[in-house]
């Protein structure tokens, strides 16, 4: 029988369309597979980049280290070492076993929901994240997202102390960092980071100028009103006497180590590699530190006709304590403006305050004012589109958005000020009343070194040392005395 040829086109197409349809499931497969390695790459670019991110946060732990040993007299730096390494290890525990679940338990109003909440003792296993957790949603695994969370925490904790270096004793350190850690601290986490009820209103702080940097210099502040100034800081006429730190270039190399490590604070808080943006907040950041250290720089030899080495690098770290909360939400021009507003805010305040209060590294103006200020700038700066981009709140005066941003920026730093102050206090007074919160005067006088740990950070300093330098019998007969008798006795604190 012929084939007519109009049949065999017929013929042909059905054919193609046979095999077409044939291949369709495995093109189906192909293109699934694909998606499938593309989101298994994207989820491994962010894990990497928030566990790098996380440890540029917890190298600021030596940056706090050294900006406090600088500002220390030499025989007070042993102890300050000490203090940082037992505070990490200590906000690590207590943050792994309670801190994460109030912070990021799935979001309520004031809390996280911790009962029968798996970020209580976190259990992580492979490519999981923390069910029920108000970070379920992204792509990081839970154990990447419970890393980054800690070392705020810590560097929130490391803040505290800044304020009460020289006359503190080792104790007080211990016994503060398990609620700090444990509760304050997580608390105020969760309502501007996981969920909570300022986040709910509106409330803009990208990665912590209130709720790590604020909480930290307001517990602080709790803490000096109790544990009043070191001996001689203040003479009997009420004028504050200059106690100068030891070293400045080791404070210089700290502020230098965390400007480094805010390249993981800020940018790391995107917990998001792939869509970019933490690019960008790189720029803001280092932007905002520069023009903080330069109007720091014009405001100190304007005031003073000097230009102090101190306030210069307090300069820099007020600024970018200040970017930090709007470091994902404005332009790098904004950035520039907010940075320099704080490293005059830092110099002004630092003199202000060293006429009433003894705050040896300045965190009160560096952490607690800049902190401020940068929560406020958000209601002025914001971009609208980057609010819409981090879905949080709206755009800022600024941008012809009216004051509703401005009011809800002002109303979260009030309410987390308010609540760690009080809750603070309370603390640091049951402390005072029970093992009290200062060394004696003898051994304030000798040094937290000896006194506290039973060796000085600089040995030859103070003692003769084989091999040494020769050392006068009479300048070390004081100290060979204590070293003999170090049990520590009742503070007049």
């Amino acid at each position: 029988m012929e084939v007519t040829v109009a049949g065999k086109h017929r013929l042909r197409l059905a054919l193609l369309l046979g095999a077409g349809a044939a291949t369709l499931p495995l093109t189906a497969l192909a293109q699934t597979a694909d998606k499938t390695a593309t989101q298994a790459a994207g989820i491994g670019a962010d894990t990497v980049w928030t566990i790098v991110a996380a440890c540029f946060v917890l190298f600021m732990q030596a940056g706090f280290a050294m900006l406090e040993v600088g500002f220390s007299r030499m025989k007070n730096v042993g102890t300050v070492v000490a203090k940082v390494i037992v505070n990490l290890s200590i906000s690590s525990v207590i943050y792994w076993m309670v801190g994460f679940a109030v912070a990021f338990g799935s979001a309520t109003g004031w809390i996280g929901q911790v009962l029968g909440h798996s970020g209580f003792f976190p259990t992580f296993h492979p490519g999981t994240t923390v069910q029920g957790s108000f970070l379920n949603s992204g792509t990081v695994p839970g154990a990447a997202q419970w890393f980054f969370e800690f070392v705020f925490c810590a560097v929130s904790l490391a803040i505290v102390w800044g304020t009460m270096l020289e006359r503190t004793k080792f104790i007080v350190y211990i016994l503060f960092a398990v609620p700090f850690a444990g509760f304050i601290y997580p608390m105020i986490s969760h309502w501007l980071f996981g969920g909570g009820w300022l986040m709910q209103l509106g409330g803009q702080d990208f990665a912590g100028s209130t709720v790590v940097h604020l909480t930290g210099a307001t517990a602080g502040f709790a803490g000096l009103l109790l544990l009043g100034p070191r001996i001689g800081k203040y003479g009997r006429d009420g004028k504050p006497n200059a106690i100068p730190g030891h070293s400045m270039p080791l404070a210089q190399l700290g502020v230098i180590i965390l400007w480094f490590g805010w390249f993981g604070f800020n940018p790391g808080s995107t917990l998001n590699a792939t869509n970019l943006h933490f690019a960008d907040i790189v720029v803001t950041t280092n932007l905002a530190a520069a023009a903080g250290a330069i109007a720091a720089m014009g405001a100190i030899w304007f005031a003073q006709r000097t230009l102090d080495v101190g306030m210069i690098g307090n300069g820099a770290i007020a600024a970018l304590v200040a970017i930090t909360a709007p470091s994902g939400y404005v332009e790098p021009w904004a950035a520039i403006v907010i940075g320099a507003v704080a490293g005059l805010i830092v110099v002004y305040g630092v003199i202000l305050i060293d006429k009433l209060l003894d705050d040896p590294v300045g965190a009160l103006s560096a952490h607690g004012l800049a902190g401020i200020w940068g929560t406020l700038s958000c209601g002025l700066f914001t971009d609208p589109v980057l609010a819409k981009f981090n879905a949080v709140g709206q755009g800022g005066l600024f941008y012809g958005k009216g004051f509703h941003q401005l009011g809800v920026q002002a109303f979260s730093v009030f309410m987390s000020f308010s609540t760690v102050f009080i809750l603070s206090f309370g603390l640091f007074w049951v402390i005072k009343k029970t093992v009290g919160l200062r060394v004696s005067e003898r051994h304030e006088i000798d040094g937290l070194d000896i006194s506290e740990h039973g060796m000085w950070g600089y040995p030859e300093t103070f003692m003769p040392v084989p091999g040494g330098a020769y050392i006068h019998p009479d300048a070390v007969a004081e100290p060979a005395r204590v070293m003999a008798t170090t049990k520590p006795v009742e503070g007049h604190a």
